[in-house]
């Protein structure tokens, strides 16, 4: 009998905003696997979790994934790991792979699951949607990303200045993700537009390193990978 994969969505930060479905599938599967780190520091998702998940108790699955464009490289590392799985679920251990926010947004759960399906459509893949880094950060700041008839988009921060200003100038509302490799050109775009302050930027929102911003003391400034920008008109 092979085992169920689980995507498992795991929230923005604070522990305690999984949801109860996610709890439950994390004390009731064998394996958890989560993305680990080269240098073996824990992984954000694993921090998330650690809470719940004693890993005497637990098959605990660590996945590092290739931080390369290089099409080879990608397709032969990502086929390893989806053999580590594998290898699990074949056993018939069913196997939770936790991923902070939620599994189906910009997460590595896709491309997980595109190359199982690939590999073993036999495997049943099911998913536990999580709290996203959108949602807790639109709490934190008491921000409504949309109502009414209002336009809000998703978009990963590139240094296409162009298009970052025409999505700011379509868009009620627009949260920029992966923002810190561009910072300094949205603060440009911001001020060209005259909307900085209706800008917000947010790193790690809802844990216990959670840094929300001054937007005016944001130049020049190295953030941290896991940073968002809100720009509410």
């Amino acid at each position: 009998m092979i085992g169920t994969l689980y995507g498992v969505g795991v929230g923005p930060g604070d522990p305690e905003l999984i949801t109860v479905k996610a709890f439950r599938t994390l004390k009731e599967t064998e394996v958890v696997a989560y993305p680990k780190k080269r240098k073996g520091s824990k992984s954000y998702a694993h921090k998330i979790i650690d809470v719940y998940v004693d890993p005497l108790e637990k098959d605990m699955l660590g996945l590092v994934f290739p931080m390369t464009k290089d099409p080879d490289t990608l397709n032969r590392e990502w086929n390893r790991t989806v053999e580590k799985v594998w290898e699990k679920l074949s056993e018939g251990k069913d196997v939770a792979f936790v991923t902070e926010g939620d599994p189906l947004l910009y997460s590595t759960f896709i491309h997980m699951m595109k190359v199982m399906n690939e590999r073993y459509p036999e495997v049943d893949i099911q998913v536990i949607p999580g709290i996203s880094s959108l949602n807790g950060t639109a709490a934190r700041l008491g921000i409504p990303l949309a109502e009414g008839d209002e336009h809000v988009a998703i978009i990963p921060a590139t240094d296409d200045l162009a298009a970052m200003e025409q999505a700011i100038i379509n868009h009620d509302c627009v949260v920029f993700l992966k923002v810190a490799k561009v910072l300094d050109n949205m603060l440009h775009i911001l001020r060209e537009l005259d909307l900085l302050s209706n800008a917000h930027v947010v790193t790690k929102v809802t844990s216990e390193e959670e840094i929300i911003w001054d937007i005016n003391e944001l130049d020049g400034v190295e953030l941290e990978y896991l940073s968002l920008m809100v720009v509410r008109k």
